[in-house]
């Protein structure tokens, strides 16, 4: 049986641990969390995520790194961004040359704008010969360790490594298409949690379907106008790194970005939601950033700049809706 490290034991770690597990490979997960390593390793469940959910008898768990990494085919990293490179640094002594690396994380680092890839690439590069590929897609971590269908993305700029990892992670409840936009693969995972967070903040304000669905289409475009501008091609944004997981992420009370929009339109602060969801909700963190490069870039993205005065300047919600629905008049194209 190969072994196969998944660095992060959060939710999302957990559920793509489990597939692998099913599909024949001998997983070993990295947690700081002595707790959650010893309910693994004890009782096959993630004691703080996914508590319900019994975990295939092939996955292990340590808090350290180096067992983790030991006789290791492939390395999956599942951190949170601004924590990727801290995290990747710690990885890279154990890499080996050929191995396959990959990451399943959605957000941009605050101060370098970059890609989660290109963080790990830059604490891998004297270590790994390979690319650093990504998985991303329409995926709630809740539903996949239920094995409920769900098919999600795997990019890389060697199509030969995608199709590798491809092999090792589809089944018959997870199916995985390869796909050459890297970029855009990336972004449109980090940049519609963005619009995830508006839709969360429209539905906690009983603004309807409508509103819902012009959210969600005029998000789809901004964020694909910024997408363009930084490499991406334009269709990755209507598949599933983009409008697919835009759909699932804007519309589920699994979505910790739908969350977090929710209780600020119930009025609770910033804090006290992030402290109260209890996990990472990249979308605020993406929405600063994409803030910040549309503003760079002179690129038009009025939803993400209302988002933003509301997250950071404690604009009121229904003053930024407003905003939006009486800016000047326009085509739609």
């Amino acid at each position: 049986m190969k072994k196969v490290s998944v660095i992060g034991a959060g939710s999302w770690g957990t559920a793509l641990a489990n597939v692998l597990a099913d599909n024949g490979y001998e997983v070993w997960m990295w947690s700081l969390n002595q707790n959650v390593v010893t309910s693994i390793n004890e009782n096959h469940v993630n004691s703080k995520y996914l508590t319900t959910c019994l975990l295939h008898t092939s996955i292990y768990a340590s808090s350290n790194i180096q067992e983790v990494m030991k006789d290791s085919k492939m390395c999956l990293f599942v951190v949170p961004s601004h924590v990727t490179r801290e995290v990747a640094k710690q990885v890279a002594p154990y890499i080996t040359p050929n191995m396959n690396v990959l990451h399943a994380s959605k957000g941009l680092e605050n101060d370098t704008f970059k890609r989660i890839s290109d963080i790990i690439s830059d604490e891998l590069s004297s270590s790994c010969t390979q690319p650093v590929c990504v998985l991303s897609g329409p995926s709630h971590a809740e539903e996949t360790i239920k094995r409920l269908p769900t098919t999600v993305s795997i990019a890389s700029t060697d199509q030969n490594q995608a199709k590798v990892l491809q092999k090792m992670f589809a089944n018959e409840y997870f199916r995985v298409y390869t796909n050459e936009d890297i970029v855009g693969v990336e972004l449109g995972g980090a940049l519609k949690n963005i619009v995830a967070v508006g839709a969360g903040l429209s539905d906690g304000l009983g603004f309807g379907d409508n509103a819902k669905a012009a959210l969600l289409t005029r998000g789809i475009a901004e964020i694909t106008r910024l997408g363009v501008a930084l490499g991406a091609k334009e269709s990755t944004f209507l598949g599933l790194s983009g409008i697919g997981d835009l759909i699932v992420t804007g519309n589920s009370q699994h979505s910790r970005n739908w969350k977090t929009g929710k209780l600020l339109a119930e009025g609770k602060p910033l804090h006290d939601v992030l402290n109260e969801l209890g996990m990472v909700a990249e979308g605020v963190k993406t929405t600063k950033v994409a803030h910040t490069l549309a503003q760079k870039m002179n690129i038009d993205m009025p939803i993400t700049a209302e988002l933003y005065r509301i997250l950071f300047e404690d604009k009121d919600p229904k003053s930024a809706s407003l905003d939006l629905m009486n800016r000047h008049h326009k085509s739609e194209q």
